[in-house]
């Protein structure tokens, strides 16, 4: 296992993935005594943090870059996707969250099958996913080139509804909500802009930030180390916007017992 300072320090100047981990664990409660596993954790920095709650944790993800990524961070238990198909025993997982795959994944049917067949009867999944919506940033976004095909999404993300109707009948939703609003949105707009700027690629996960970027840009990361107080300040701002629903959706649900 390396040392993650790097991935922790990326992780405390991003407001989004804060905001995520955050209400990743509100919905997933207490994982100590569990065998859960987290999907599609990025550079791994959320697969770090969700072991250290407690719990005997699985991860995997779709890419080599964000398997190596991962596993240069929490070590063990990482696995690669191929397809739909989950590398793992039926009924294996007390918790499953899934962060930011749905949205990349071709068959999403089937894929919620394999969820239902992985977590244990009466257990919980967690699903965060963009939240489908046509508004003026977005499409702000898309001509800036920061498209769902660049992000490796196959889809834009979904309404409550549709992820509802995709869940049932194995899963039954217990809790959702929306998070981050225009202003952070915003921000993030103008983060991704800059990644894309440095040249790099995106895959089948997007853009994901490793060590080695990093390492890579270590100037850039400094000058928005320095903004980063501004970014969070701006952030802030969707406290003015309380009504609005946000570009992030994310619910629990249960897995059926039949």
């Amino acid at each position: 296992m390396a040392d993650p300072d790097w991935a922790l320090a990326l992780f405390r100047r991003s407001v989004l993935k804060q905001r995520k981990l955050a209400e990743i664990v509100s919905l997933l409660g207490p994982t100590a005594g569990l065998r859960c596993l987290d999907l599609g954790s990025d550079n791994g920095v959320v697969s770090l943090l969700l072991r250290r709650r407690g719990g005997d944790w699985a991860s995997a993800d779709m890419t080599e870059e964000s398997v190596a990524s991962i596993r240069e961070l929490v070590g063990t238990d990482v696995h690669r996707i191929e397809g739909e198909r989950l590398p793992f025993a039926d009924a294996a997982f007390d918790r499953v969250v899934v962060v930011d795959m749905l949205e990349h994944v071709a068959d999403d049917r089937a894929f919620v099958d394999e969820l239902a067949r992985v977590v244990k009867p009466g257990g919980l999944l967690v699903v965060n996913t963009p939240h489908l919506k046509d508004t003026a940033l977005r499409r702000l976004r898309h001509r800036l080139g920061l498209t769902d095909e660049r992000h490796g999404h196959v889809r834009p993300g979904y309404t409550l509804s549709a992820l509802r109707a995709l869940l049932e009948p194995r899963f039954a939703l217990d809790a959702h909500r929306t998070y981050s609003r225009f202003f952070t949105e915003t921000v993030d707009t103008a983060i991704q802009l800059g990644l894309s700027r440095t040249g790099k690629k995106g895959s089948a996960k997007g853009m994901v930030v490793t060590g080695a970027d990093l390492s890579r840009h270590r100037t850039l990361f400094r000058a928005y180390s320095v903004a980063y107080p501004a970014i969070w300040a701006v952030s802030k701002l969707d406290l003015l916007v309380p009504l609005t629903s946000g570009y992030m959706l994310i619910a629990s649900a249960s897995r059926r017992r039949s």
